[in-house]
């Protein structure tokens, strides 16, 4: 199949633009920087046109590695819970208010008591509640997703959203609908985008667009994901049973399973990816425990000298701080990091053996909760480069262990863009 798409990763310092061909095979990368969030208290926000010409910076930039002419399809990714309210030709009647964005006052408690368990619409940062703001404006037709104004800027046909984005507006994934509880919470369903699977074909990119990305007008706009969803994506996974896991500050988990999995209890809910489910959940495990302990230096270094084959039998649950949210859900629960050995080499390995524990321990939680058996994990991230972390975790998960396909959240992006066309990309 000729040609290739392009996928668009909208984080929250910046954009990331890559071209991926049918083989998978990613042709050129192109970034852009942008301004930093405006921090008000626990206000967050951001200006749309900020996102926008971060889009074109980054498509310039990888204008100088590919022929942009030659793309046949394009879906983005972004911030999962960023919004903004827009008019009926889709412009901005404010700043977009981030992910993080926290300002919603007493509107979480009515939420609590409308929404079911499951939603993902709880907790301080509900977009639902930060939508509710914006009711009274003048001239308000919809409140957008970041990603949803972006692909309407592209040539999106309608007010459209995807399911992943949607999510924690409230939308059931189940039902595939917008429920009932938003409107009881004044939230009218008219003021809430249509809601699609990713990667559907939903329009085309428009002259206007094209002439300011260098892209060729008429080509497929796809519905895309936020960004965790497209950082799964971009592990290469695709079976059901297959994990990937961020080895980064934190450990980042998810599962493709055959069924949702809902357990607020432990941050755990799930995305509708198609016909399958996407469950994942986040220990705070992980790099961030190993940088308050040794340099990156010594991490290498006595990473070096360890010796595998003889386990530490010193059984840590080598937390950064005090509360743990996954695969053990306790507010309180200490670092165990005790006793420490007179060898660092021996204390370092002994918190590795407990990152493999943990990790090992959050997929057995997802198949406890109704998710299938692990049948192979994908890894991204920093710890992946540490052999002797490896080898523990192979000795642990004992399944197949793969890298990812890519580590950028576009690569994810431009599967969905080839799934508009009809193709599924065949990733090892």
């Amino acid at each position: 199949m000729q040609g290739f798409v392009l996928g668009f990763d909208v984080g929250t310092s910046g954009v990331r633009a890559l071209a991926v061909d049918a083989r998978g095979q990613v042709l050129g990368v192109g970034s852009a920087k942008l301004p930093p969030t405006l921090i008000t208290g626990t206000r967050r926000e951001q200006h749309p046109d900020d996102w926008w010409y971060g889009l074109q910076a980054a498509c310039r930039a990888l204008s100088k590695q590919v022929d942009l002419s030659q793309a046949r399809a394009v879906a983005l990714d972004a911030t999962s819970g960023t919004i903004l309210p827009v008019d009926e030709s889709s412009n901005p009647l404010a700043a977009g208010r981030m992910y993080d964005d926290a300002d919603t006052g007493e509107l979480p408690s009515k939420i609590a008591a409308l929404a079911p368990q499951e939603s993902a619409a709880h907790g301080a940062t509900s977009p639902a509640a930060r939508a509710l703001d914006w009711l009274e404006l003048s001239n308000l037709h919809c409140i957008l997703h970041q990603a949803d104004w972006l692909n309407r800027k592209l040539g999106s046909a309608d007010f459209i959203t995807d399911e992943n984005n949607a999510l924690k507006t409230g939308y059931d994934p189940i039902a595939r609908a917008w429920p009932a509880w938003l409107e009881s919470l004044g939230l009218p369903h008219a003021r809430l985008p249509k809601v699609v699977p990713v990667g559907t074909p939903i329009g085309k990119i428009d002259a206007i667009a094209a002439s300011f990305l260098g892209l060729p007008a008429g080509i497929t706009l796809a519905a895309g994901t936020t960004d965790g969803c497209a950082t799964f994506l971009a592990s290469g996974a695709s079976r059901i049973g297959e994990g990937a896991t961020a080895l980064g500050s934190t450990l980042v988990l998810k599962l493709l399973s055959d069924r949702p999995i809902f357990a607020p209890q432990y941050g755990i809910y799930s995305h509708r990816i198609g016909d399958q489910w996407l469950a994942g959940g986040a220990s705070n495990c992980g790099g961030k425990t190993l940088s308050a302990l040794f340099s990156d230096e010594e991490v290498v270094a006595l990473s070096a000298t360890l010796d595998i084959g003889k386990p530490t039998g010193l059984d840590y649950y080598p937390l950064p701080s005090k509360g743990e949210r996954f695969p053990l859900a306790d507010a309180q629960l200490a670092p165990r990091l005790t006793p420490r050995p007179t060898d660092d080499a021996v204390f370092l390995q002994g918190i590795l053996e407990g990152f493999a524990t943990v990790e090992k321990l959050g997929y057995r939680r997802l198949t406890e909760l109704g998710g299938p058996k692990l049948i192979a994990v994908r890894h991204a991230g920093g710890g992946a480069r540490n052999a002797a972390w490896m080898k523990l975790r192979a000795q642990e998960l004992a399944v197949p262990q793969t890298a990812a396909w890519s580590e950028e959240a576009a690569a994810g992006a431009a599967r969905l863009a080839w799934r508009a066309l009809g193709h599924e990309l065949k990733l090892a």
